[in-house]
């Protein structure tokens, strides 16, 4: 995906779903998750390990899955933000597309082409192998 089509998905996006939220403050997925709830961002933890306990991000609690998170507060997903192995995400991207999610995209370090053909596939705007948090200072603050 090039900048400007990396610029307009984030201009666009107001919630994001965070697969694989860690409540620890050192691990990537909480201080990815922090850095975009700081810039505007919607943010929903989804961990089945910590359904219901706070997330530690302002307001937001954890919750198991995706179609649980949109059941509970209403609310659209525009990008699912994957901190899972490769071997997961196909289920993960089985959810986002059952869910309606408007993107996905892997965190770097992952990487799963087959994955990535299924969401082009099915018009899924999709991004794999680099950071969100990275991406958006680059794009944003820069």
């Amino acid at each position: 995906m090039q900048d400007a089509e990396l610029k307009q998905l984030l201009d666009n996006t107001k919630t994001i779903a965070v697969v694989g939220f860690s409540s620890q403050a050192h691990k990537p997925s909480f201080f990815v998750a922090k850095y975009l709830q700081s810039q505007g961002y919607r943010i929903l933890p989804i961990n089945p390990a910590l359904q219901g306990r706070p997330s530690g991000l302002m307001g937001e609690t954890c919750y198991p899955d995706l179609k649980t998170a949109i059941a509970e507060t209403g609310l659209k997903i525009d990008l699912v933000d994957v901190f899972r192995r490769a071997e997961h995400t196909p289920d993960v991207l089985a959810q986002a597309m059952n869910v309606g999610a408007g993107a996905v995209w892997l965190q770097q370090g992952i990487r799963n082409d087959l994955v990535e053909a299924k969401a082009r596939a099915a018009g899924l705007p999709f991004v794999m192998d680099r950071c969100l948090k990275t991406e958006h200072q680059r794009l944003f603050l820069v």
